[in-house]
């Protein structure tokens, strides 16, 4: 008797909560919610777009009016800025794409090969000194990069790589970048060591096993190393301004530098041109490799 006095009381409560309009509140509170939500997104999405949606506005008008209209709507629009732009300095801007296109891609090759055979010798091998060494390498993590400069610079220099992409690529090829070796390691350690012990009972050595069996489940892990490495090859600024003299090997981004002048007669309808060109490799390999990105970056734990 008690059960079934429990369950009218409970049907009942029910009943007097929906004649209230109790689940209507709640809905409306939900949806109200998810709107104010919706609003706060756009218009951080907005703050945040504004400064690629001025440059975009920009590429379009006159030099003189870059400034002096403070508009995304251009009043004169000048198509011109893209073609000027494209000619407007020593080479075309074409030789200053493909400068660092090249970097990238060695640049990503290294980082691949090099950082993934570390992170396995780190997560799945086991020698004297493991834990020191990996230890090490995250230690370096904490070293700015301004304090390995000089020495890095000395070192080029009396090798001869002066005013070569030597000193911008073979760095790649060492392991250098130990957050590279760390998002792999953490990725390869989630995977079951039963697949390494099939692989060993099979006759795989260590070698094989990497290339057979690491390697094709680390894709998504792999994919992010190669986004991160395209994004910070192709903006860099400071190491290509170091190394390199020639103007026939410079970059985008001191291709863009060559567009202001320090007398003040900038060119900047044709420099912003450039710029919106120089983002577009960029957005595209972004938006290819987005899906690998956000599942690599999700099962390292990185998040």
């Amino acid at each position: 008797m008690t059960d079934v006095s429990l369950v009218r009381g409970l049907r009942t409560a029910t009943t007097r909560f929906r004649g209230t309009g109790g689940y209507q509140e709640e809905i409306t509170g939900t949806a109200r919610t998810r709107f104010l939500r919706h609003v706060v997104l756009v218009g951080v999405g907005t703050v945040m777009l504004y400064p690629l949606l001025w440059m975009l506005s920009a590429s379009f008008k006159p030099s003189t009016a870059v400034f002096s209209d403070s508009g995304l709507v251009p009043r004169d629009v000048q198509l011109g800025n893209y073609a000027s732009g494209w000619t407007a300095l020593e080479h075309p801007f074409e030789l200053y794409l493909v400068n660092s296109l090249i970097l990238a891609v060695l640049n990503i090759a290294g980082n691949l090969v090099s950082c993934s055979m570390a992170a396995y010798a780190f997560s799945r091998l086991r020698f004297r000194g493991r834990k020191v060494f990996f230890a090490a390498m995250l230690g370096t993590m904490l070293l700015p990069a301004h304090v390995v400069l000089i020495p890095q610079y000395v070192i080029f220099a009396k090798l001869g790589w002066g005013n070569t992409y030597l000193p911008l690529t073979v760095p790649a090829f060492l392991a250098t970048n130990a957050f590279f070796v760390f998002l792999l390691v953490q990725f390869m350690r989630a995977l079951p060591m039963e697949l390494q012990d099939a692989a060993k009972i099979d006759g795989c050595g260590p070698y094989r096993t990497y290339l057979s069996v690491i390697m094709p489940l680390t894709v998504p892990a792999m994919a992010t190393v190669a986004i991160f490495t395209f994004i910070a090859s192709w903006n860099d600024f400071f190491g290509p301004l170091l190394y390199l003299t020639d103007s026939d090997l410079f970059t985008v981004p001191l291709a863009l530098r060559q567009f202001m002048s320090a007398e003040g007669a900038s060119d900047w309808g044709p420099m912003f041109a450039m710029s919106v060109v120089s983002l577009l490799p960029v957005i595209a390999f972004f938006f290819i490799g987005q899906r690998y990105l956000l599942n690599g970056i999700a099962t390292t734990g990185m998040m």
